[in-house]
């Protein structure tokens, strides 16, 4: 993990951020000797909740369409 002065973070931000992400966390120091940690948020919830679709199917339609797919296989 790499530990950036003050003034290398303010020029490299964008590069300070992707070792945050990609390891964990990156850290900061400044010249009075005090160090910070920058870690990424975590996400809330799970990356495989996605929105539904409305298609304006009814149930008889949907029910028909399963039968239909069973019926070919």
């Amino acid at each position: 993990m790499n530990t950036y002065t003050y003034t290398e973070a303010r020029q490299k931000l964008a590069t300070l951020l992707e070792q945050a992400a990609k390891h964990g966390e990156a850290r900061i120091k400044r010249r009075d000797g005090q160090v910070f940690v920058i870690r990424p948020e975590k996400q809330e919830g799970s990356p495989l909740a996605i929105t539904g679709l409305d298609l304006k199917l009814s149930r008889a339609e949907i029910l028909q369409s399963i039968q239909e797919g069973r019926r070919e296989v």
